[in-house]
């Protein structure tokens, strides 16, 4: 039995430091997926997992488990930063402006009721408790990330003669699980405050969609009357023409056939055009006038199958879904768009990256056609692009050491492990198929390595956390934590999502997910999900989502480093 003692209690050998990890882990997801009230913690329990064992001297070397902290933040902040980097810029874009400038106001007022919480409810002389406050206030949002960006900052400022490092995981801890539920019970009482009946957004919703010009599709039998299209093939005229057409029927001496990229038109040849209204008069001008004849095949008896497909097409990167006209010209719905492993609703000014999946519905042919244009080739994705990960994260490592000094600042600034990574991994992800990067890992490798980032990153501070945990918490201001931490979450939602409501009238649906988005907060999406049948949730989310995740981790490590040296 000395095998099994010697394997729990001896700190120094790899052996019980890989026990360590994957019991902390192994529970604290396992527990992570109770549910109360249809809510759960999720992967954060392994933060509260690994508390408790740090707390009974289940533990492992400080060295080891400062390593391991860090190396699991550089992997879950480099993986989000490609998550959201090709969405970054573009959700700066006209119609994501006011909800971005909406969402960092959000930010902004989190870290002045952090503040003003501190000055009233704490001891400023005492130098600990303003970190703890930080690490409460991102626990009250929920973001991690941002915890971790602020704990390492600390550790790069924190001067021994202030005393022992402040475990701001504490706060964290005890602020989460109300966090969680603050943020869904705040946004339902913007709902009250505004007066807002959901019937009313939902019929809005519809009729904002109705009013959309581009997604109406138009039929028109044309007869060829231009003799520069004699002899061009149906590609040749498309390539020409710049815009989203598809030759849908075309007659030709007395047959009616459906026309391929390869075939000709000839003089007389009538065809049957889709295109979007906006683009109509400029088709019709350049083929030719109008026909009364209705010799067109019904294709109303083909079945509507759903099907996703794999963008492997590389014309197809930055391409603008609006400006593809899926509905009116091809005659299929592209619902959802998923990407390293996040549903996001299609919104028109959303940028294809090759590795994208689509969920378009509509004929078989028509869908057909949409999988040959994207590409839809599995194959091409196969193989994981480790190379272009480890070098960005190389690149991040350098960029985020490099020293910023400020006036005023006790230590120059660094973006550090956190910052560097994540605003390479932005800018590879927009930009990285310009270098010839290719930035598309597969769906379950990304969350695979982010997964594996985070809950590492959170049994390391948990089990660092755990041993003063009881003299911090129980023993010292834990009720208060979990207080000001319920503070922090709740006020800022009921100003801004107020604010968005009665002065610039977004439906409140996309307020849900622009708050949800904002707290980085999945359970919230998921609850505006669940009482909304449109996707304006989900576009408010994915249109906030990448500012504030690039906000929540910066403001962390500039609180630390002007405030808490």
């Amino acid at each position: 039995m000395d095998w099994i003692i010697n394997l729990f209690t001896n700190t120094e050998s790899v052996a019980h430091i890989a026990l360590l990890y994957a019991i902390v882990i192994a529970v604290g997801i396992l527990l992570g997926k109770i549910k109360i009230g249809g809510i759960s913690l999720g992967v954060t329990f392994v933060l509260f997992t690994g508390i408790v064992a740090g707390h009974i001297g289940f533990t492992a070397p400080t060295n080891i488990l400062s390593f391991i902290q860090d190396f699991g933040l550089i992997l879950f902040v480099f993986c989000i930063g490609l998550q959201v980097g090709p969405g970054f810029f573009e959700s700066f874009k006209k119609g994501g402006v006011t909800l971005n400038l909406l969402s960092t106001s959000l930010v902004l007022l989190n870290v002045a009721v952090m503040f003003a919480c501190y000055f009233i409810f704490f001891d400023t002389n005492d130098k600990t408790n303003l970190p703890m406050m930080v690490g409460t206030m991102y626990g009250a949002v929920t973001n991690t990330p941002g915890l971790g960006a602020a704990n390492e900052s600390l550790e790069s400022v924190w001067k021994s003669t202030n005393g022992a490092l402040p475990q701001i995981a504490a706060g964290y801890a005890c602020a989460y699980p109300l966090g969680v539920l603050g943020i869904i019970g705040a946004t339902i009482a913007v709902r009250f405050i505004t007066g807002t009946k959901l019937a009313d957004e939902e019929e809005e919703l519809n009729e904002e969609e109705g009013e959309n010009v581009h997604t109406k599709p138009l039929q028109m039998h044309l007869k060829v009357d231009n003799a520069y299209l004699a002899g061009r093939t149906v590609k040749q005229i498309n390539e020409f023409l710049n815009r989203d057409v598809v030759f849908s029927r075309l007659l030709h001496e007395g047959n009616v056939s459906i026309p391929s990229s390869n075939d000709v038109f000839q003089m007389g040849d009538e065809v049957l055009v889709v295109c979007a209204a906006v683009d109509a008069e400029a088709i019709k001008a350049f083929i030719g006038p109008e026909t009364e004849q209705t010799w067109t095949e019904d294709q109303s008896n083909q079945p509507l199958i759903s099907k996703r497909i794999v963008i492997t097409n590389s014309s197809m990167n930055g391409k603008e879904l609006g400006k593809m006209h899926f509905s009116s010209v091809y005659g299929v719905t592209v619902t959802r768009v998923s990407r390293q492993g996040m549903d996001m609703f299609a919104s028109r000014n959303y940028r294809f990256q090759v590795g994208d999946k689509i969920l378009v519905v509509g004929p078989t042919d028509n869908v057909n056609r949409i999988a040959d244009l994207m590409g839809n080739s599995v194959k091409r994705l196969d193989t994981p692009n480790i190379a272009t990960i480890f070098i960005g994260i190389i690149v991040g490592i350098l960029f985020g050491s490099i020293p910023f000094a400020i006036p005023g600042m006790p230590v120059p600034m660094k973006l550090g492990i956190a910052g560097g990574p994540l605003i390479i991994a932005i800018l590879i992800g927009r930009f990285g198929h310009r270098m010839k990067l290719n930035t598309y890992t597969t769906t379950s490798a990304n969350m695979m390595l982010r997964e594996i980032g985070l809950v590492l990153f959170l049994a390391s501070v948990g089990v660092k956390a755990g041993a003063h945990f009881w003299d911090t918490v129980v023993e010292g201001d834990g009720l208060m934590y979990v207080f000001t931490g319920f503070l922090i979450t709740i006020i800022p939602i009921l100003i801004i999502g107020v604010i968005a409501r009665i002065k610039f009238k977004f439906n409140y649906f996309t307020i849900m997910g622009m708050l949800a988005g904002t707290c980085t907060d999945p359970p919230a999406l998921a609850y505006a999900n669940s009482v909304c049948s449109r996707e304006a949730p989900a576009i408010g989310y994915s249109t906030v989502y990448p500012l504030s995740m690039f906000l929540r981790i910066l403001t962390a490590q500039l609180i630390v480093l002007f405030c808490c040296g």
